[in-house]
């Protein structure tokens, strides 16, 4: 990410304002080394995290740990947590991307762990990561030096374009640098073969189109003084929606379910050649296409005028729910699962993660233990280190993150199938969200 963001403090509000929530106090764990042997439970989907979690039990007598894999956040995941939570049967820790964090801290599901997120833990990670785990509470304009720690940050997730080499080769059609290029590229690609497309619109995935917007510039949640002000109508918003749309209309990219049967066939068979990811991408087309191995080949994201510029979509970090027992060994273990070196090296050596470490001092350790050979011998780290530097510094998240993109998830699955559009179903997640903010008791500027 950019030095010039991980120094700045315009954010700092933001990131204080994240959640306007009723946020439970800090409880669970004692003095350090006061709790003795234990076992937790820790529930995630991220790939390559079972070996992670082999090797720490291998090198940990006092403290084990019982991995349990579950669906993806969106995929089913996050409702089994939030349904644990309810019946009081959560693990010890569980896996939460960045969008998602503020909804469990303003459901109470996760604990604060302040007390220990050390200043040592603090140096080793990526700045903008921790802010995005350092939430307000019902106070949102409190100093950020004096926010709530709610999770441990482990990666960070530029975006970047993966492209099938051979086809573009072949076909004489350049890697797109613009997004004009790619609507360019799009077109000579279904020319040279119908069945073709060099990107996917994920009706499920508005993480992925969240990501776009904030690539562009909009900011879709913000605060001042002590109200919420949203804004997906702007006008780096409605040129992201007016763009897809074009290219919906036109047929110049597929619609598959992200990760799902028809988009995995449709990347083996030749009719994808193209996928709009971030920087875990690499791992995923490497664990899903092994046959494909010297194929692919990363690029940058197009972006509006060519210059560098990226979004984040996902990014991963470990919460402490609240119904663990054991919130000192469980954030031990959170950030030895950040900052070790084995804990890295052991997750990224799977062969299906390529996670880029929140802590930067172990980048170098992620890219040793990253089997370049499936992208042709190409140095994807490099890309990750520079997409990363090129983060739009100005998005942050809000408190009802699940009730925006549920409608969203919702209103592009109609608008994709040609019933609606991509415009109307920003505006329907966007009133969702006032209605859910309101709900809870909140303000909402403007609106």
């Amino acid at each position: 990410m950019s030095t010039s963001w991980s120094r700045r403090r315009t954010t700092l509000a933001l990131a204080g304002g994240l959640t306007a929530l009723i946020l439970l106090p800090a409880c669970g764990g004692g003095a350090a080394g006061s709790e003795g042997p234990v076992t937790l439970t820790y529930w995630g989907w991220t790939k390559g995290t079972k070996q992670a979690v082999d090797a720490f039990n291998a090198a940990h007598r006092d403290t084990k740990v019982r991995f349990e894999e579950i669906p993806s956040g969106t995929a089913g995941g996050y409702a089994k947590i939030s349904n644990a939570v309810k019946a009081g049967n959560a693990p010890d820790l569980v896996s939460v991307e960045y969008p998602t964090l503020p909804e469990f801290v303003s459901q109470g599901a996760i604990k604060d762990i302040t007390p220990y997120v050390t200043p040592e833990l603090k140096e080793k990670l990526l700045p903008q990561a921790v802010r995005l785990t350092t939430l307000g509470g019902r106070n949102w304009a409190v100093p950020f030096d004096a926010a709530p720690h709610w999770a441990v940050p482990f990666d960070a997730a530029p975006q970047v374009y993966y492209y099938r080499k051979d086809f573009f080769t072949r076909h004489k059609i350049e890697v797109p640098r613009t997004w004009d290029d790619f609507r360019t590229a799009a077109a000579a690609a279904r020319k040279a073969d119908p069945k073709a497309r060099i990107g996917t619109f994920f009706p499920d995935d508005p993480t992925t189109f969240e990501a776009m917007a904030w690539q562009a510039g909009a900011r879709w949640f913000a605060t001042q003084g002590d109200s919420w002000k949203l804004d997906t109508t702007g006008p780096a918003t409605r040129k992201v929606t007016a763009y897809w749309q074009g290219l919906l209309k036109d047929g110049l990219v597929h619609t598959h379910v992200s990760f799902s049967p028809g988009w995995t066939n449709s990347l083996r068979g030749g009719g994808t050649v193209g996928y709009l990811g971030a920087s875990w991408g690499a791992g995923v087309l490497k664990g899903t296409l092994p046959d494909q191995s010297g194929k692919w080949a990363a690029a940058p994201v197009p972006t509006w005028d060519g210059r560098p510029a990226s979004g984040m979509l996902g990014g991963s970090t470990t919460a402490v729910t609240k119904s663990s027992r054991h919130a000192e060994a469980a954030v031990r273990f959170a950030a030895w699962m950040s900052t070790a070196p084995e804990a890295v090296r052991a997750r990224v050596a799977s062969g299906e993660s390529s996670a880029y470490p929140a802590a930067t001092a172990l980048r170098p350790v992620a890219k040793r233990a990253f089997d370049t050979r499936y992208y042709g011998g190409q140095d994807v780290y490099a890309l990750f280190d520079a997409a990363a530097a090129s983060v739009n510094e100005n998005w942050g998240w809000g408190p009802a993150t699940s009730t925006t993109n549920t409608t969203l998830k919702d209103e592009f699955g109609r608008a994709a199938g040609g019933a609606g559009s991509l415009a109307d179903a920003v505006r329907a997640g966007s009133d969702a969200t006032v209605r859910e903010l309101r709900k809870r008791g909140l303000k909402v500027m403007g609106r």
